[in-house]
């Protein structure tokens, strides 16, 4: 039987074009069970795992009920008709992203709304007049405080990647941003999962909705070859990440924290292997340079905390690499889902250590993965075959601008715009703290003598109102990084290029 094409599912001609222009034309299972229900204004709970095609599931939808509206000029300033919610800045971006040509088809206009950047460009579109909003909870509420946003216009709401709003914390904002939004508007909801609490929503905010479950958070792509490395030390282990990272097509490295991260990424730059990192310390040029680079295919490799297990789309990933055997299953699961998207073939390869041989095994039973370990060196067959061809040597720049060391690209100079954003914040926030007491070094006059003043000390500045920053947020979403596709220009809204707040 032929796969159904979104002609056949309903989809408008403008969208299919859209579509077409980008080589799709087939829709995926999620699509094809999803889509008759979501056109027809019904609330669809979708539930299938990281990759499955959901993004288009609920953005076809969206954009197709809501293009035809603008005729008649319903764009108010602050008041979108679109909205979706997203746990990580990565994900809010590639879902955007995704959006964004559809949009464009009916003239629609989309911003994105997250943390850890200024507000400046986000309240200047919503002030302008956008029709779909994609955000991150803390970030959206804050704006909402400010009345910079108001929810009452909103006719659909999407909620994505429930589950990992739940496991993030953020089901309590989700919950007071919901009841912003009117009752008798459609809402979807996608899922790997209904637990930690995402079953509390789906009661509460979906009327008479259609599940549609296309595979458990649990399933895996059949084009997805898992293998488990056995080493005998670090040494030996250490040796056996540069090798698999020597190869020539795109991989990613996913170690369990920051400073390891960029510590790896270093090392195999220096040992002639471009590789960039990507993890929450980065500031966002440095995030959105290191992305860039990877899928311009300057950087082969990626080096990633799990900040980049959801939402970072860079197409043929050939090889995802667990030099750090995640913390569980779930998260093994989406670090996996980086390669094998779209019908394409992947390897995944953990790096297993004797003290973790125990865990590791235990994971991969809650991960339903079954698959035999191998006891390897670098030199080993079973490596040579997964290196495949293995990539010239680089020279190293001594400018390049990897490892998340905050040099500008070669040819730059100066002070990176991340280190500037934390030099105008400490002047912001006061260079002495906890005090009313000057700094210890006095300032001078021109002869070089101390100056003298009758001014009271000067004390630490109070934090500013809201209106200007918002409340601080100890959130995911400010450390995540922004997804990019090969190829993509990631944009503000439909008509203009990227905008970024300063």
């Amino acid at each position: 039987m032929s796969t159904p094409t979104f002609s056949t599912l309903g989809v408008p001609a403008p969208i299919v074009a859209a579509l077409a222009a980008d080589g799709k034309t087939e829709a995926f299972p999620i699509q094809v069970d999803t889509l008759p229900d979501t056109l027809g204004g019904r609330d669809v709970l979708g539930r299938g795992k990281t990759g499955s095609g959901k993004t288009l599931a609920f953005a076809i939808p969206m954009v197709a009920r809501l293009g035809g509206k603008l005729a008649g000029g319903n764009r108010r300033a602050g008041r979108p008709l679109g909205l979706v919610l997203a746990p990580t800045r990565e994900l809010a971006t590639q879902i955007a992203a995704v959006i964004e040509p559809l949009a464009a088809a009916y003239g629609m206009k989309i911003t994105t709304i997250f943390g850890g950047i200024s507000q400046n460009r986000q309240v200047a579109d919503l002030k302008a007049g956008v029709d779909i909003v994609v955000a991150c909870p803390g970030r959206l509420e804050d704006l909402m405080n400010q009345r910079f946003v108001t929810l009452d216009a909103v006719e659909i709401t999407v909620l994505d990647e429930a589950d990992h709003m739940a496991d993030l914390g953020f089901l309590p904002v989700v919950t007071r941003i919901m009841d912003k939004t009117p009752a008798g508007g459609q809402r979807l909801l996608f899922s790997a999962t209904l637990d930690n609490g995402v079953d509390k929503l789906v009661k509460k905010y979906l009327k008479n909705e259609v599940l549609h479950s296309v595979d458990e958070a649990t399933s895996h792509v059949a084009a997805m070859t898992h293998h488990v490395l056995h080493v005998s030390d670090v040494e030996a282990k250490k040796a056996l990440v540069t090798k698999l990272a020597s190869g020539t097509g795109r991989r990613i490295l996913f170690m369990r924290t920051k400073h390891h991260a960029k510590k790896l990424a270093k090392q195999l730059t220096d040992s002639g292997i471009p590789s960039v990192d990507l993890h929450g310390n980065l500031s966002q040029p440095q995030r959105d340079r290191n992305l860039a680079a990877f899928a311009a295919g300057e950087a082969k490799v990626l080096v990633a905390t799990d900040v980049a297990a959801r939402g970072v789309h860079v197409d043929n990933v050939e090889l995802v690499i667990h030099v750090d055997p995640p913390a569980e299953h779930k998260a093994y699961l989406h670090r996996s889902g980086r390669t094998a998207r779209a019908g394409s073939e992947g390897d995944v390869v953990t790096i297993v250590l004797p003290a973790q041989e125990k865990d590791t095994a235990a994971l991969l039973r809650k991960a339903a993965i079954t698959v035999t370990p191998q006891r390897v060196t670098a030199d080993s067959d079973a490596v040579a075959k997964l290196v495949g061809t293995v990539a010239e040597y680089v020279k190293p720049s001594p400018r390049a601008a990897v490892a998340g060391n905050g040099s500008r690209p070669q040819g730059g100079g100066g002070r990176s715009q991340g280190a500037n954003a934390q030099r105008k914040r400490a002047v912001r926030e006061g260079a002495v703290a906890n005090s009313g007491q000057r700094s210890a070094a006095p300032r001078r006059d021109r002869s070089g003598r101390p100056a003298v003043s009758n001014a009271a000390p000067v004390s630490a500045p109070a934090a500013e109102p809201r209106a200007k920053r918002g409340p601080r947020r100890a959130s995911s979403e400010q450390g995540a990084s922004r997804g990019l596709r090969v190829g993509d220009v990631v944009r503000s809204n439909s008509t203009g290029g990227q905008r970024r707040g300063r």
